[in-house]
């Protein structure tokens, strides 16, 4: 099952509101607000490699005051 690591800036402010919207989304998995470089952790699953593209791509990175977005997919566990 691929899974990926999301790190996240959002603009100041708006983090309630994407943390709202991270949580409508069914592989979105954990979602931690952290202090440091960034505001956010997610972790994504999906079913396959095209579903987290798909998700990351048409949904996360769609959602508004995400002021930057890093992807780590993970590639052994």
């Amino acid at each position: 099952m691929p899974k990926a690591f999301l790190l996240i800036n959002i603009r100041p402010g708006s983090e309630d509101d994407v943390l709202g919207n991270l949580e409508g989304i069914g592989e979105v998995k954990e979602v931690k607000r952290v202090y440091g470089v960034y505001d956010m952790v997610v972790k994504l699953e999906a079913d396959s490699m095209e579903r987290l593209k798909e998700v990351m791509n048409r949904r996360i990175k769609r959602i508004g005051n995400i002021t930057s977005l890093t992807t780590l997919v993970v590639v052994s566990e």
